[in-house]
């Protein structure tokens, strides 16, 4: 599936968003992050939200909501650990720097795994979210908001355009839904239950797996 994406890249290029990251993420990136949240908070429980970046979204979840966050970017977690305590977010249990394809947690371990804009920032999508179902106990969500590549029109000649400088920036731009499609065969232990696309333009959309 072509590991073009430079891990060692992606972490020094999000050291550097680390700074403006809560403008651009809050901003650009709200109603998918929102969208996630909700749909976690209706299972409750505990739910491993990966790529929790400063921690932005930690505050959002309810406060009943059991967490536990990673992220690959150990100047993001710094951000994070500082935000729980200020907030005093006591239903946080852990925040780990972490590899999303290899989480260091049992098997069935979460109620919901939520990943916001992840899937297009790793070097192996398809095992990442094998290792994301892994962890989830049955019947939990696999909750993405995701970019997925346009299949015709403007949009896809842009983003067509754009991908050499979206990778430097961590993104696989021209990720298209087939590739989730064909994955979702192949694992053979999840259902799809939702596919909603998301502002900005559609370009986002909310997927949600269920675990069989």
């Amino acid at each position: 599936m072509g590991n073009d994406i430079d891990r060692d890249g992606v972490a020094k290029a999000y050291a550097r968003w680390a700074p403006i990251y809560d403008l651009v993420f809050g901003a650009v990136f709200e109603k998918g992050r929102l969208a996630s949240i909700a749909a976690a908070d209706r299972l409750g429980g505990r739910v491993l939200d990966v790529g929790v970046g400063t921690g932005l979204s930690l505050s959002d979840y309810a406060s009943t909501t059991r967490l536990c966050g990673v992220d690959l970017s150990e100047p993001m977690l710094r951000k994070a650990q500082e935000r729980v305590k200020a907030q005093n977010l006591s239903n946080v249990e852990t925040l780990a720097v972490m590899d999303a394809k290899n989480l260091a947690f049992a098997d069935g371990s979460f109620d919901a795994v939520v990943a916001q804009y992840v899937i297009t920032t790793v070097p192996d999508p398809e095992g990442t979210l094998d290792d994301f179902v892994r962890v989830l106990k049955a019947g939990g969500e696999l909750i993405l908001v995701n970019h997925i590549g346009a299949e015709a029109g403007v949009r896809k000649l842009a983003e067509g355009a754009f991908a050499p400088v979206a990778r430097k920036l961590g993104w696989r731009p021209e990720f298209p839904w087939e590739r989730l499609e064909t994955w979702q065969k192949r694992h053979g232990g999840v259902t799809m239950v939702e596919r909603t696309p998301m502002p900005p333009l559609g370009h986002f959309s909310l997927i949600r797996y269920r675990k069989n």
